[in-house]
């Protein structure tokens, strides 16, 4: 055991891995401090009381106030996302509309020509001399032949 002044150092345990020890500090020289007495509180007139009431419900109705300003700010933020969301949602669904009317009209473009492409070809298979009959029951079958494939594919 070794003593320094104010520390006492004290060995408690020695082994191959270490050594432990116990460190003990004198106590301090000054002492306690002493707590300065209590204040006296001085008795409040009731104006004082009323003044001190007032100004309490003052700070919660300008608190009560801020939080409403923020819940107001809020909701008219929301209602401006949501109005945003709703407009591009609108944009976006006339997009595609138009893009789906531009797809139709093509296709039915095509088909057009398809159409007149093979009555030109039937007309020059059959020839203008043909039996009027005969070549609209062929273009007949014809037609309903092509309709098939179109809704098959």
């Amino acid at each position: 055991m070794a003593s320094s002044g104010e520390i006492l150092v004290k060995e408690l345990d020695k082994r191959a891995s270490g050594q432990a020890f116990e460190v003990i500090l004198a106590p301090d020289a000054k002492g306690e401090i002493p707590l300065p007495p209590p204040k006296e509180k001085k008795e409040m007139s009731l104006e004082e009381i009323q003044k001190k009431l007032e100004a309490a419900e003052e700070r919660r109705k300008s608190h009560e106030a801020e939080v409403l300003k923020h819940l107001a700010e809020k909701r008219e933020h929301e209602k401006e996302v949501l109005k945003k969301a709703m407009e591009e949602n609108n944009n976006f669904s006339k997009t595609a509309e138009e893009k789906l009317n531009q797809k139709m009209e093509a296709n039915k473009e095509n088909r057009t020509a398809r159409m007149a492409a093979l009555n030109e070809k039937f007309k020059e298979k059959v020839g203008l001399t043909a039996q009027p009959a005969i070549f609209l029951r062929h273009l007949d079958v014809i037609f309903c032949n092509s309709e098939l494939e179109r809704i098959s594919n």
